[in-house]
This record gives C-alpha cells, structure tokens and sequence, in this order.
C-alpha cells in the first residue's frame, strides 16, 4: 500500500458569499472530509475519502506506533527519559498518544483534535482508552490550546501533527504559533514534528520554528517524504556517545528504533 503522509486537521468551508451590511455574517462551523478505513496485512488506516493515510494501527499491536515517521516523532526520549506531562497536536488514530500513555505511567498525556469525527473512530476503531486521571483527550482548536496562559511552561514534550485533509503542508505554520508552542515548554522541554520535505512548506515551517526555537534539528525522510523536526527550548548538546547509549537504552526498553535516530542526528 502506498504510504502518503499523515494529515490530520481541518478542512475549512469555502469563504461565504458577502452580505448586506445589515445582515451580521454568522458563524459558520468547519467542514470535515469524510473519515474513512481501510484494512490491509493486518494493518487498519484511517482516511479523509482520500488515499492519503491519515495514520495506522496493527490490530495486534493497538499500542504501538506503525508508521515510521509516527515512531521518529517519539525522538525527544533521546534527551527526555522521564516526562511529567505530554502534548498530541492532532490525534489521527491516536497512535502516539497511546503508546505515550501506556510508557511513561506517570506522566500526564493530552491529546488536542478539533474534528469530532476522529475522536469517535479512534474510541471505536483505535481502542483508544477514555480519559482518565492520566489522560485527558480535548475536542478544541491546537492554536487555542497553545495560547492558553493555563498551558505555559507545563509540558516537557509536545508533538505536533496538524495537516489539511488535502495535504498540503501544516495547518498551523507561523512563527507566532511556534512561539506559543515554545511557551508552553518547561525549559528542558522538547517538540516534535511531522513536517513534509517535498513540499514548499517544509522551508517556511522550518525558517518559523528556528525564528521561536533555540535549536532546530530534523531527521531523515522516511515513508512518501516525512521528515521530522526536533526543536529545543534550550540548546542541547549532540554527544554521539552519549546519545548512542540512550539510544541503546530506549530500544531495550521499547522497541522503537531509537539507534537508526542517532545515526540520522549525527550523520548530518
């Protein structure tokens, strides 16, 4: 099956008709494309209509991360063993989110997803657990949420995955919204994200998140042309040594392919 990147935000209605002046302009909600499955080798896609896919579960595996760039997004492990609270901009089939759930029993894991549609088919089809004292997943805008004072200097990890259902490029991209994502890191804080190489939005994003971020570093492309960058509240030291025994360390205890993260970091 072809692999095309993950897109997992709004699609936005047409721009209304203009009106009267003496007709007050109401406010229109957002149109969702049509969430859609498919299944394949033991592996269950989420779709918008489109071939695109939107994320993967294997069934036998709910908790793990199937695609390769959805694993590279879980990169900030390698200077962060042990997180207090946990970010998900976009849900898709909420892969992160779980597998951030089920590792780290004491963090605190929130999932942002401002289409309802997706939140209902990863309770029903992605076994998605419900929100718990550990979990808590928000039907709400990812700008709102990373604008909120309340989120300031609380989250040692945020991943962000926020694309149209044509995609073409993230929905949120501007150096404003990095710098809220940047306010919301404690200070050894690290984000995460799934940014498209083959796209002219992947110079824009990344001119946006060094202009908010002290250091921007991005892995190797994977899949149809995801690359995923890292950036850092603070500078970071890039240690082969001590990066490869982390690497080490989190392939012990997770399986994900940490080691191939290093290689990619430090070949640059």
């Amino acid at each position: 099956m072809l692999i095309k990147r993950k897109s997992i935000e709004k699609e936005e209605s047409s721009r209304p008709a203009s009106k009267p002046d003496t007709a007050p302009a109401k406010a229109r909600k957002p149109k969702y494309a049509p969430v859609t499955l498919s299944e394949q080798d033991g592996v269950r896609y989420l779709h918008f209509g489109t071939e695109w896919v939107q994320g993967a579960m294997r069934i036998r595996k709910p908790n793990w991360p199937e695609l390769e760039y959805a694993q590279q997004m879980m990169a900030w492990m390698l200077w962060l063993e042990q997180p207090r609270r946990i970010a998900q901009l976009g849900l898709g089939t909420a892969a992160l989110t779980k597998f951030c759930h089920a590792t780290f029993p004491d963090a605190q894991v929130t999932a942002v997803e401002l289409n309802p549609s997706v939140i209902a088919i990863c309770e029903t089809m992605f076994k998605l657990p419900p929100n718990d004292d550990r979990l808590r997943v928000l039907e709400m805008d990812a700008q709102d949420y990373v604008n909120d004072p309340a989120n300031a200097n609380t989250l040692d990890a945020l991943q962000v995955d926020l694309y149209d259902a044509t995609a073409r490029g993230p929905v949120l991209d501007t150096p404003e919204f990095y710098r809220s994502c940047n306010a919301c890191l404690t200070e050894d804080g690290v984000m995460t994200v799934n940014l498209f190489g083959d796209h002219p939005s992947y110079a824009r994003n990344l001119k946006a998140m060094k202009f908010a971020f002290a250091q921007v570093i991005c892995l190797p492309r994977v899949h149809d042309g995801n690359v995923v960058a890292i950036a850092f509240k603070r500078q970071r030291a890039l240690d082969p040594a001590a990066l490869a025994a982390r690497a080490a360390q989190i392939a012990a205890d997770t399986k994900l392919p940490a080691k191939s993260w290093v290689k990619g970091i430090t070949t640059q």
